[in-house]
């Protein structure tokens, strides 16, 4: 991009989806070697970290949407990776629990990930990738909030948070 017009270097927005298309494409192509896809990733982690969760939490916590997630935890329920079993609490509603098989393919995910994100962020020093994860940190926690809204203070609208 170096032969690039000047105001295509430093538009941050260009810069960033450029970027994005290049990390998204090697994470893609290397989980499609371990047949997995990054949905399936993000309900793993999730499982693993929070324990068993409703197909809304599990929505929440990794933002595919409902409709889409159904999809995903058929996938991952027909390789034995999630189960699904009713809810203690609320027999109305499933439970998806991480399975040992999904477990094991969370380790090995884990590890093409970890090759993928050195290889994309090669040409980074420790202290720049820490940076950049702060960066982007802040902007995703910041999506769909007012313009303006500081992350962690009460919306002026209607009195509440979200």
């Amino acid at each position: 991009m170096s032969d690039g017009a000047e105001r295509l270097r430093t538009l941050r927005t260009r810069l960033l989806s450029l970027a994005a298309m290049h990390s998204d494409r090697r994470v893609n192509e290397q989980l499609a070697r371990a047949d997995a896809r990054k949905w399936h990733y993000a309900v793993l982690a999730t499982l693993d970290e929070f324990g068993p969760a409703s197909q809304a939490q599990l929505s929440d916590r990794t933002r595919v949407y409902r409709s889409d997630l159904v999809a995903v935890l058929n996938e991952l329920a027909d390789r034995g990776q999630v189960d699904r079993a009713p809810d203690p609490a609320d027999k109305r509603r499933n439970l998806v629990r991480i399975t040992t098989a999904g477990r094991r393919q969370l380790r090995r995910l884990d590890k093409i990930l970890a090759a993928v994100d050195d290889e994309v962020f090669a040409p980074l020093d420790p202290a720049q990738r820490a940076q950049l994860t702060d960066l982007l940190t802040i902007l995703v926690d910041r999506q769909g909030e007012p313009h303006g809204e500081r992350h962690g203070e009460p919306r002026n609208d209607r009195g509440g948070s979200s």
